[in-house]
């Protein structure tokens, strides 16, 4: 259904203004005599009735412009089931290593993470997801987001050693915790995947373990051929999650396969309405008739 309406009515009260004050504003003018008047008042007044006449037009359709007309094509409640989901990526050089994905040997660890993520992403379809990566430091590569494509591309863009060659797992939890503090909705998780141990981090262990409980966020913790199993695993333990170890591009695949049953909360999205903007016609009318009444009063 279309419904035509301005989103700023108001803007038209600017038209009574203008009209009231035109009626009894005027300036006071001093009266000359001069005889013979009315042959020159005769020749001009045709003109003068007209340019007149288009000043008045062109307001109006400048101040139809200002108030902004609209067409609501669609206006749509949207309340969905879903969680709010972080996914973080390690991105350290150690990620370069081939051989995870036996039927391509050549593949390096990074690139059958990003395939499999990417698969990831478009199975969650109700939910909100943010991306970070970790190198030397910490990147919020995406805040969340319902925009599955736009978080592939994003996705797609990330190369091994974005933000260096070390791995400062803990510095990406933290940044994980920066996006999900906020949060409305009930269910918040981090999924982390990383193959190797913190080794540049500036925030401590036990800082990183406090703030994800307080802010109630569960970590689900993926070690690649990882020697830092104890870490991951007590990570995933203190927060109510869970830790998996991944050999290879299969072990990867039940991994995340696992996870997208995690549970569900309800979010409550903003309204959102479709316009359609028809501005533009009385602007451009208005410019129109400025343009021709400047033509005539330079031809008077």
């Amino acid at each position: 259904m279309y419904n035509f309406s301005f989103e700023y009515s108001y803007i038209f009260l600017v038209l009574i203004i203008f009209f009231l004050c035109f009626k009894y504003c005027k300036a006071k003018e001093s009266t000359i005599f001069m005889p013979h008047l009315f042959l020159l008042k005769k020749s001009s007044q045709k003109n003068s009735s007209l340019i007149e006449f288009l000043k008045y037009l062109a307001i109006i359709f400048a101040i139809t412009a200002l108030a902004s007309p609209i067409k609501i094509k669609n206006t749509q409640y949207i309340n969905s089931d879903g969680i709010d989901i972080v996914l973080s990526l390690d991105t350290s050089d150690s990620m370069k290593q081939r051989g995870f994905n036996k039927f391509n040997i050549n593949e390096n660890r990074f690139d059958v993470v990003k395939e499999l993520v990417s698969d990831f992403i478009t199975k969650r379809i109700n939910d909100n997801i943010a991306l970070v990566v970790f190198g030397n430091n910490a990147l919020i590569a995406s805040t969340l987001s319902f925009d599955k494509q736009a978080q592939k591309n994003i996705l797609n863009y990330l190369n091994i050693g974005i933000v260096g060659p070390r791995t400062a797992l803990f510095d990406s939890l933290v940044s994980s915790v920066k996006i999900l503090k906020n949060s409305t909705a009930k269910s918040k998780v981090i999924i982390v995947l990383t193959d190797g141990e913190d080794t540049s981090s500036k925030i401590p262990y036990q800082l990183t373990l406090k703030l994800l409980k307080k802010y109630n966020i569960k970590v689900y913790t993926i070690g690649i051929d990882s020697e830092n199993e104890y870490i991951l695993d007590e990570i995933a333990n203190q927060t109510n999650g869970k830790y998996f170890n991944a050999n290879n591009k299969e072990d990867l695949i039940q991994i995340y396969s696992q996870i997208d049953n995690l549970e569900k909360s309800k979010i409550k999205q903003n309204k959102v309405i479709l316009k359609e903007y028809y501005y533009f016609y009385p602007l451009f009318l208005s410019i129109i008739i400025l343009i021709l009444l400047i033509y005539l009063k330079n031809k008077e």
